[in-house]
């Protein structure tokens, strides 16, 4: 087992609650992300859609996190909460800076490269296949408490106490280390 497959995922901190389903039309469960996930692709955040989650379900977050980025701490490339809980889908591109893709009320937070909207896959030639962690919770309150000035810890932290359940979508990207 490499050093980048130990590394825990976001939410190995968290209590254990139930799993749902998450699928996407561009993420394969463990498949390479399409160019338009990568960061110098199309940097456009993939569609999701979701099901199987609590009846008590008053709200989603959407967060996609690398546990492989050679940080220290990870990176966290998107984080999106409060989407109502009559909406089970995200189109491709919700995650633009734009807020168009996004129901009324979500909020999105600041990603790891500095910005409010999705960021693409980016890891440094040669350093190995990263996993990028697409994660959906079911959330037990219609405002998770933070606002978009807080960081995607702060929404973890918030998270790890107001998820009634998760679903998690994996895809793995790789840059070559002749691409340097």
């Amino acid at each position: 087992m490499t050093e980048q497959a130990r590394r825990p995922l976001p939410h190995d901190f968290h209590p254990p609650v139930p799993a749902f389903t998450v699928v996407s039309d561009d993420v394969a469960p463990g498949g390479a992300l399409k160019d338009a996930q990568v960061f110098a692709g199309g940097n456009t955040s993939p569609q999701l859609r979701w099901e199987g989650f609590p009846a008590g379900t008053k709200s989603f977050a959407v967060s996609c996190y690398d546990p492989d980025a050679p940080t220290g701490s990870g990176f966290w490339h998107w984080s999106v909460f409060d989407i109502p809980a009559s909406v089970t889908e995200l189109p491709a591109g919700a995650g633009s800076g734009d807020f168009a893709g996004l129901p009324a009320g979500a909020v999105q937070v600041r990603n790891d490269y500095g910005t409010r909207d999705f960021g693409g896959a980016a890891p440094p030639p040669g350093d190995g296949p990263h996993r990028y962690v697409f994660t959906v919770y079911a959330v037990d309150a219609e405002k998770l408490g933070p606002d978009a000035d807080a960081s995607p810890a702060v929404v973890g932290f918030n998270l790890r106490f107001h998820a009634l359940a998760r679903a998690q979508l994996i895809g793995v990207y790789e840059v070559p280390a002749d691409a340097a």
